[in-house]
């Protein structure tokens, strides 16, 4: 029986011959054993300690943070250069950017963010076959999440001007919209492929990728804009189609490579099972993560109801774009904390998973306190790269103490994201997400920004309590968790849910005829792996 159980928590179900060829690397417990080894002290364990978790994280980190950031230059790159258009297409490019757009964006890597959990965990428990399944799983999802989308991207004339924006912003940000449609589709296959590559530690590719992209994409955007005249439209075009290319390139190496043969083993009918159970989770990470990434693009919408609304929206849409950037630093570090905390828990290693927490978290904070004081120290210059008004730049001058802030609470707040989608806490953070950000952040910005006349000022002062707020929550629960509870909580789940699809990849020969394996994994009357019986 010892050995039916060792050979059914091979990386494969199948015989040991065949599991051995180009198995994926394991998640290593040397951190683990480190910081249990009492034969040190406290200081020696926790110097040994960060050394290799830093190497680790920053392994990780570091290409997750700059795809992020190559993406996000591929999108600011087009709103840059639409601005250079005149302040009129700065606006709709802002608007269809950062209102409509990040509303599919939000959506969609929140629902990809699902694959990040099981993938992650199930990478860390060794079983390999389910990642290409979950990958296929959430795809499905996503594209026919894209079809209901298109419908808002083609009425965003109407809806834009139902919230209360002006006719010319709105008849312009809908023809740059219009363009964006088949990037809804790029999303729906780029984030599941890309989770899925992360939770196998495997992102330089994509930065490759990400990097040869922009360069494309700058230099057809400036033929479409300025060549050829295509405007708005030619330059949102040029932006769906740079989505392609990665999505292209990305799937493409999953087929060539050799790291992935047994986490991609090709087009699979699971992949149409369990999607009810998939999509619950998808929705529940789609709300924790929508709730966040639209949060403060609905700054923007509000403040487009202010006086002199074109101003306001130019001032703030160049500090969100900033925003926005450094943010990416974040998120990269938040896909960082994801696959480490979900690969060490599915792995059974608690005190790697807790320490790899403090490690991520306290890297993030640093970096985002050296950007918000470069953000205060060029605070008078800074709005030059997007347009060559003074107006603008006056009134981006006086945001910058509201940007250094949300920059500093960006620094964390993701990261503890990242923790709750490898851990599988989306739907309680989306419950804190509601309250913090929808009760309390929005309504009170309001109320300073129009009941009290404090602008976008008061407005975004508002929206920065709810953040403090949901960060502090996010730290308590997060530094209070219980990780051995967490790992059995973890290793219960992955058992409930990966036996029916295991089986599908035991080959024919492995079964004695009338023979059954229970939801546990055992046989009341016997499994014959790899030829031999009990």
């Amino acid at each position: 029986m010892e050995s039916i159980n060792n050979d059914l928590h091979e990386p494969i179900l199948a015989t040991k011959e065949a599991s051995s060829i180009l198995s994926p690397e394991a998640i290593s417990s040397e951190l683990e054993e480190t910081l249990s080894n009492s034969d040190l002290s406290y200081f020696r364990r926790f110097q040994a300690a960060t050394c290799l978790e830093l190497k680790t994280l920053y392994r990780l980190a570091a290409p997750a943070v700059i795809v992020y950031l190559l993406n996000n230059v591929t999108s600011m790159s087009t709103q840059i250069l639409c601005g250079h258009l005149g302040n009129l297409q700065l606006a709709a490019a802002s608007l269809g950017n950062t209102g409509i757009q990040v509303f599919a964006y939000g959506l969609m890597l929140g629902m990809g963010s699902a694959v990040e959990t099981l993938c992650g965990q199930a990478y860390g428990a060794h079983k390999y076959e389910l990642l290409g399944v979950y990958l296929q799983r959430s795809t499905i999802l996503l594209m026919a999440t894209g079809v209901p989308l298109t419908l808002i991207y083609i009425f965003s004339k109407p809806i834009l001007i139902f919230l209360g924006e002006s006719e010319s912003i709105a008849s312009a940000a809908a023809v740059f919209v219009y363009g964006l449609i088949p990037q809804i589709f790029a999303y729906a296959a780029n984030f599941p492929i890309q989770k899925f590559l992360q939770a196998q530690s495997i992102v330089f590719p994509s930065a490759y990728i990400s990097a040869a992209t922009l360069a494309v994409h700058v230099l057809f955007t400036w033929l479409l804009v300025y060549v050829l005249g295509w405007g708005l439209l030619g330059a949102s075009l040029m932006l769906s189609f740079s989505w392609w290319i990665i999505v292209v390139g990305q799937f493409v190496y999953i087929l060539r490579s050799d790291k992935c043969k047994q986490t991609w083993t090709g087009f699979s009918s699971l992949a149409f099972s369990g999607l009810w159970e998939f999509l619950k989770l998808s929705t529940a990470s789609a709300v924790m993560l929508c709730l966040e990434t639209w949060y403060f693009q609905i700054l923007v919408l509000i403040a487009g109801l202010l006086d002199n609304p074109e101003i306001a929206l130019d001032s703030l849409s160049v500090c969100m774009t900033i925003s926005g950037w450094v943010y990416m630093i974040a998120v990269g570090f938040n896909a960082a904390a994801s696959v480490r905390v979900s690969n060490e828990v599915g792995a059974g290693h608690p005190k790697s998973a807790e320490f790899a927490v403090v490690v991520v978290t306290g890297s993030s904070f640093l970096i985002s306190l050296i950007f918000a004081i470069l953000v205060l120290v060029l605070r008078h210059v800074i709005s030059y790269a997007f347009t060559e008004g003074i107006t603008v730049s006056n009134a981006v001058s006086e945001l910058t103490p509201f940007l250094a802030v949300s920059i500093i609470l960006n620094g964390i707040q993701p990261v503890l994201s990242g923790v709750a989608v490898g851990c599988g806490w989306q739907a309680f953070v989306a419950y804190v997400n509601v309250g913090c950000y929808y009760v309390i952040g929005i309504p009170l910005g309001a109320l300073l920004g129009f009941k009290f006349n404090l602008g976008a000022k008061g407005i975004w002062s508002g929206m920065i309590g709810g953040t403090l707020i949901q960060t502090l929550i996010l730290l308590w629960v997060t530094f209070r968790t219980d990780w051995n509870k967490e790992r059995e909580r973890v290793r219960r789940s992955l058992e409930s849910r990966s036996w029916p699809e295991l089986l599908h990849f035991l080959p024919a020969r492995c079964w004695a005829p009338g023979h059954e394996i229970s939801s546990s994994g055992s046989s009341s009357r016997g499994l014959l792996v790899g030829g031999g019986g009990v």
